[in-house]
């Protein structure tokens, strides 16, 4: 088969009236003029990047100048001063060679061509937007801790717990924008110790008044914990303030603290579910708090006088860019026809189910209970009550539950969970006279991942039954709306349908067969590298889109879907069984890829999609789109005037952006679709790689924007399309399947051997959910 060369999207025109809004980008009011000069820098031996940066160079192994240097090649010599490196069993070198080697002259020319959509994405563009980030970046990394990019202050740190506080950090980055290049300055946050004496620190982490209540002495215990809660960490010895040490801690011993100070230094260690909930709390903040503490980074970074960009002669506005925005309208959605009120827009995002029934209500007629909860902890006559408002709300709904006494079952938590799930699935069969079990309501004691992982992984690939999992906290007196919610995700995992978009505002889906597609790759999580990726294709299964099947891979750590071609097939043969057509058109939202795979997964998996369907039928060539979804970004808004914002201070759900801080020339929108709950709402970025459909900006925008109307697990558009929401859930769930350490081995196409089990019986509904 002939490769096809690619060309990522143009951008085609757009319409309805602007509004403006602010954002978090700053305009570089002058840009270098003069060649910057590229030298290759190599320093051996090899150190870990926080001695690099904090003996030599910043930007690892680039360094630029303004002026040519007075020697194309030169080695240096040099060693470090005693005593600037920590006292450990491995201790770093202390003498290094260092080979400065010119690699280029970076004609800016390039890059303002590119900003002005005469010409192309060069290298020489890459290295003249990776000097400015440098630039930026060099002087306030020599005066603040950095990770990566983000520097961290202890201005208005907060105190969390056990010698722990929250730091404020910045993030900065030069942007390539429409005419013009930016610096987009966003919040970031990280826990790190507090600095001072290490006996303070021993102090708090073993909650104590002061440090006069260690004089009783510590008990092994106390001891342990001490020694995991100071382990490597950096010090420096006072005993002698005429020779002041750095050390690296190894192990707790008898020795006086009292004379020891601790370095600030960040805390490395993964966070606990109270420590990670101070934390979001302290990063979160509303949009104007957002906006004063961005303004506050600014002042920090002090561009204005920053000596290195005089030198490079640039120069950056102290003001947020002010940007054209539209507002999209709401669509309307659309309930079964018996409802009080069967079709509802939504007001600010949200919706409820009152009054409504939804499109398909599904029919349980055998299934049962099953409380991980001794009775004295969870009594039957609170599961029952609890059992009869869920019923009350699902026949309310629109369900048919004609079981209305499901059988109560119990089990040990750190029990044998597949013993009970099976027990449960008897029960259920039983009482049903012989009827196929269709659903097992599992009671929770708490949050913890393995009960739940376990559940899952044995009735999703061992029994084959759905599985609704709740908290027992939500037993003791029933919410009508958490019941609504759950009724919700009942319905889609027995096969119902819960809503539809009228017609008119999916027209792009009604007009021929078409289907939507969500692809997305789930990696191991943070500190596993060696572990597998999963990768899951979500596809609709009829016109409307109201249902998904889930496609699932377990592959090599890559963010290519490795087997994708027959994920494809197998999506589309779903979908042709199901409502008996050929779907003519192929809209692919393809969710987490960075800037710099845009081509390389373009290639890949445009060219996998394209070979499933002609494996289907030779001729068989359905028009195709092709966009990719991120949501890891620093872009905000903020709105100027009220009427444009909701009642958390966020720009209103509908707002897109797409110019003044969009690529160009390329067709790529930001797409705020959810209203504010908490915080600054992030908007979801869209690229369009590919389009065989003739969309313009206006009717892909408000089809995203109508979808994320039509999640099925809750009354409100969410923040991305749900075809790129569902495999996220699907890549997440098959990621639980090994990490129950499954009885079943296979292996994916790339020969990664893990447990990995196949879901049974349930690929047709939404079991994800």
């Amino acid at each position: 088969m002939k490769k096809e060369t690619f060309q990522i999207m143009k951008r085609p025109g757009i319409e309805n009236e602007p509004i403006k809004v602010q954002t978090n980008f700053f305009e570089v009011t002058k840009l270098p003029k003069m060649k910057i000069t590229h030298y290759d820098v190599t320093i051996s031996p090899e150190v870990p990047p926080r001695s690099n940066r904090k003996q030599m160079f910043v930007g690892k192994a680039n360094m630029f100048t303004h002026k040519k240097l007075p020697f194309e090649n030169k080695i240096f010599e040099v060693e470090l001063e005693k005593g600037s490196a920590p006292m450990t069993k491995a201790r770093p070198p202390q003498r290094f060679k260092i080979v400065i080697r010119k690699a280029r002259d970076i004609d800016m020319e390039d890059l303002f061509q590119f900003l002005n959509a005469k010409g192309n994405m060069t290298n020489n563009c890459k290295m003249a937007i990776n000097a400015m980030n440098i630039i930026i970046r060099h002087e306030i990394s020599a005066k603040y801790p950095t990770l990566r990019n983000p520097f961290y202050t202890p201005q208005g740190a907060t105190s969390l717990r056990e010698g722990m506080e929250a730091w404020q950090g910045y993030y900065q980055s030069a942007r390539p924008t429409m005419g013009k290049m930016m610096i987009n300055i966003d919040l970031s946050a990280t826990t790190f110790y507090e600095g001072g004496p290490l006996i303070q620190m021993v102090a708090k982490i073993l909650g104590l008044r002061s440090p006069n209540d260690l004089r009783r002495g510590l008990s092994d215990m106390e001891r342990q914990k001490v020694e995991k809660g100071i382990k490597n960490l950096r010090i420096n010895d006072n005993h002698r303030p005429e020779n002041k040490r750095k050390f690296k801690i190894e192990k707790l011993t008898q020795t006086s603290a009292s004379d020891i100070m601790l370095d600030e230094q960040r805390y490395m260690r993964k966070l606990d579910r109270d420590l990670s909930d101070k934390m979001t709390n302290f990063a979160r903040q509303n949009p104007t708090i957002r906006a004063n503490r961005i303004q506050t980074g600014l002042n920090i970074l002090n561009y204005q006088n920053n000596e290195y960009l005089k030198q490079f002669g640039m120069e950056v506005s102290n003001n947020m860019a002010v940007v054209n925005a539209r507002i999209l309208p709401t669509p309307t959605i659309q309930y079964h026809q018996s409802s009080r009120e069967s079709r509802v827009r939504p007001n600010c995002g949200s919706w409820n189910l009152r009054d409504k029934k939804v499109i398909n209500g599904a029919i349980l007629s055998s299934w049962s209970v099953l409380a991980f909860l001794s009775y004295k902890d969870l009594p039957d006559q609170a599961i029952k009550l609890f059992v009869r408002e869920l019923i009350i709300t699902c026949q309310d709904t629109g369900m048919n539950i004609s079981e209305r006494d499901p059988p109560i079952c119990r089990a040990n938590p750190i029990g044998d969970t597949k013993e009970s799930l099976q027990k449960a699935w008897l029960k259920a069969r039983d009482k049903a006279w012989g009827a196929k079990p269709q659903l097992i309501l599992c009671i929770l004691p708490n949050t913890g991942l393995y009960l739940y992982a376990e559940i899952k992984r044995i009735s999703d690939t061992v029994i084959g039954i759905a599985t609704q999992c709740i908290q027992s906290k939500h037993t003791n007196k029933p919410v009508k709306q958490y019941c609504a919610n759950v009724c919700l995700k009942m319905n889609v995992k027995l096969g119902g349908e819960n809503s539809f978009l009228i017609p008119e505002h999916i027209q792009f889906l009604v007009d021929e067969p078409t289907i939507l597609m969500g692809a997305s790759v789930t990696h191991p999580l943070s500190g596993n590298n060696e572990g597998p990726s999963y990768a899951a294709l979500c596809s609709s299964v009829n016109v409307k889109a109201s249902c998904y099947a889930a496609s699932i891979r377990v592959q090599s750590h890559t963010d290519i879907l490795t087997d994708l071609a027959n994920m494809v097939k197998e999506s589309l043969k779903t979908f042709y069984q199901a409502c008996g057509l050929k779907p003519k058109k192929i809209l692919f939202y393809r969710n987490g890829v960075s800037k710099s795979q845009f081509m390389y997964v373009l290639e890949s998996e445009l060219a996998a999609i394209k070979y499933a369907c002609q494996i289907l039928e030779a001729d068989y060539r359905p028009t195709i789109t092709f966009v990719v979804i991120q949501k890891r970004h620093h872009t905000r808004f903020f709105p100027i005037e009220k009427k444009n914002a909701d009642k958390s201070g966020n720009c209103l759900p509908g707002t897109v952006v797409d110019m003044d801080i969009t690529h160009p020339f390329e067709f790529d929108f930001y797409l705020l679709s959810h209203a504010g709950l908490h915080g600054t709402s992030r908007p979801t970025y869209y690229q369009v790689l590919y389009d065989e459909n003739g969309f313009d900006a206006n009717r892909l925008q408000n089809l995203s924007y109508n979808l994320c109307h039509t999640y099925v697990r809750c009354t409100r558009a969410v923040s991305l399309v749900p075809p790129v929401y569902y495999a996220r859930l699907a890549a997440t769930r098959a990621r639980l399947y090994s990490f129950s350490f499954c009885n079943t081995d296979t292996e994916s196409s790339e020969g990664v051997a893990i447990n990995f089990g196949a879901v049974k019986e349930l690929q047709k509904v939404m079991y994800y959910i």
